[in-house]
């Protein structure tokens, strides 16, 4: 209950201070309930199954389970777990204490409730975590198994205010740059290896080899099992898998320290988390909160996230693989979530060859995430992402971008790509045919955007040979150093857009077509306001403020036909 307390008084102060910083934000939501998540969707949407179970309960000390911290408690949660299924579901007591165990292994039917005061740590003993055929980063492959695993099951839920910790430390690697010199000191002094050029460390020999042979932490040219087992301390998983599973509930538990990722519901119909406390260390590598991946009817709202990675994702499986299991991510309400940290506050891609349609998101905040709403893909993905409908969104010292499409996402962080100046806005001037490889975004709504404090507002970026397409923003007010910025974009209309800026121009459009900006308000300057550019630009109309003042208004680049081109005050 304390940190329920917490939580909400840190989102309401939160909210309040915006309200006050900001004169055009609407009232803040109140606490959304469940019979109230599908109010204002724009898209027919079936209710979430939330499951229900049996009255038959059981307690793990039932069955021998000590919470000292120290005895191994994985045969207490297997049998109570075994005990429940055989009577027809039910639930399953995890008492005030500190649990150590091994993987829990969920079945059809069964609540697993931890009350107040319960913590479940997980061993760091990797041995109890065979090797398992499963996915990760989108991609077939093989890893351990994951401290919470169920595959195709009906009717599971995790419930109760107890704590879940998947003692990640001892899976992850670290970079240098991610933590101070006393801890850096510390963590080499504990053991493990360090990169031959001093920025990382690495739990194990195995785990650098592992690293060295892959591909965005999957090796693509392992065929035999063996082959795995030479890395598997590099395999780390994820902390919750729920494979192929109907009717899941998360609601009221922490979940912390991940492995890898640390919610990860994949082919899931029927998924419901709400009130739920996602943590990980900021410098946790691939430190995700939650992944959800090729699932159908979901609803995530009154969560918190504070973690190393993209906080709330949104995937469908990549290139080869996501395109022959052919699921997107559909139907989905993201509500009245709050992030402190993250590489994104919510994300998607860039592993979305299976698609992403119908999906909403609402009444958010994000604090510090490194990116406020974020898109990423690149050639070779292919899928389709549409339909996407966000609203009602505070932010506030983003390091990077407040807004970002990226189409041509190379792995890193958006603030990371910006540091080391990799982003070069290609062009390319053959553009490539477009194929099953080519992925696409389209009709997308942004409104009601507050955003104090970013590197850059808003970033769209296309490909030449399949642009962003339908884009709307409206009633927008963002303070950043940039503003916006538009490339191998068709059909975007912003209205009601405030950028106060330090940098200008203060708006660049580059090989955009079908462009049309109403009331857009720009801080003064005795620089250009305005530049418009690429010898594929096609129409662009920008209507600017009253009271906005410049020196020159704008410049067109030379390819640019200033017949197609319309700015005015």
């Amino acid at each position: 209950m304390k940190k329920r307390m917490i939580a909400g008084f840190l989102r309401a102060s939160l909210i309040l201070v915006l309200a006050g910083l900001f004169a055009c934000s609407e009232k803040p939501a109140p606490k959304v309930e469940s019979d109230n998540i599908y109010d204002g969707l724009e898209f027919q949407m079936p209710h979430v199954t939330v499951p229900t179970f049996p009255d038959y309960k059981v307690s793990i000390t039932d069955f021998g389970a000590v919470g000292d911290g120290q005895k191994l408690n994985t045969k207490a949660f297997t049998d109570a777990i075994n005990d429940v299924a055989k009577n027809g579901g039910g639930t399953v007591i995890i008492p005030e204490g500190i649990w150590f165990t091994g993987p829990i292994r969920l079945k059809s039917n069964i609540n697993i409730h931890a009350n107040a005061g319960a913590l479940v740590i997980f061993s760091d003993i990797k041995d109890l975590y065979p090797l398992i055929k499963t996915s990760f980063e989108g991609l077939n492959t093989v890893r351990c198994l994951s401290p919470i695993y169920g595959k195709d099951l009906e009717n599971i839920a995790f419930t109760g205010e107890g704590v879940f910790d998947g003692s990640g430390d001892a899976w992850r690697q670290v970079k240098k740059s991610k933590l101070t010199s006393s801890q850096w000191k510390k963590l080499v002094a504990s053991g493990g290896i360090v990169s031959k050029d001093g920025q990382t460390w690495y739990p194990s020999k195995s785990f650098e080899k592992g690293a060295e042979l892959s591909d965005m932490n999957v090796p693509r040219n392992f065929t035999t099992m063996a082959q795995f087992e030479s890395i598997r301390d590099f395999l780390r998983p994820v902390m919750v898998s729920l494979v192929s599973c109907k009717n899941v509930l998360l609601d009221g538990p922490v979940f912390q320290n991940s492995p890898a990722w640390c919610l990860h519901p994949l082919m899931c119909e029927n998924l419901t988390v709400r009130n739920v406390d996602v943590r990980n260390p900021w410098y946790s590598q691939n430190g995700d909160g939650i992944d959800i991946e090729s699932c159908k009817n979901s609803a995530v709202y009154n969560c918190t996230f504070d973690v190393g990675d993209d906080a709330i994702c949104i995937k469908s499986g990549k290139d080869e693989d996501g395109r022959k299991r052919n699921m997107p991510t559909e139907n989905l309400i993201v509500k009245n979530c709050t992030v402190f940290h993250g590489h994104g506050g919510v994300t998607v891609g860039s592993e979305m060859s299976g698609g992403v349609k119908n999906m909403h998101v609402s009444d958010c905040t994000f604090i510090g995430t490194d990116a406020g709403l974020r898109f990423k893909s690149n050639r070779g993905r292919g899928g389709v992402v549409e339909k996407i409908y966000i609203s009602n969104i505070n932010m506030i010292n983003i390091p990077s971008n407040a807004i970002s499409f990226n189409l041509y996402y190379s792995g890193l962080s958006v603030s990371e790509i910006m540091k080391n100046k990799k982003d070069k806005n290609k062009v390319d001037e053959v553009v490539p045919k477009v194929t099953v490889e080519t992925p696409q975004f389209k009709d997308i709504s942004i409104k009601n955007i507050n955003c104090r404090g970013a590197k850059q507002a808003i970033y769209l970026q296309g490909l030449p040979e399949m642009e962003l397409q339908n884009v709307t923003m409206e009633n927008l007010t963002m303070e950043a150093e940039h503003g916006l910025f538009c490339m191998d974009a068709d059909s975007v209309t912003i209205k009601n857009l405030k950028l106060k800026t330090t940098q200008f121009p203060a708006a660049s459009f580059y090989n955009s077509k079908n462009v049309s900006i109403s009331a857009l308000q720009l801080s003064s300057s005795d620089k250009p306001l305005i530049t418009v550019d690429g010898k594929r630009t096609g129409k662009t109309d920008i209507q600017l403020a009253t009271g906005t003042t410049a020196s020159n208004l704008y410049v067109l680049g030379k390819n640019v036909d200033a017949a197609k081109v319309k700015i005015a005050e």
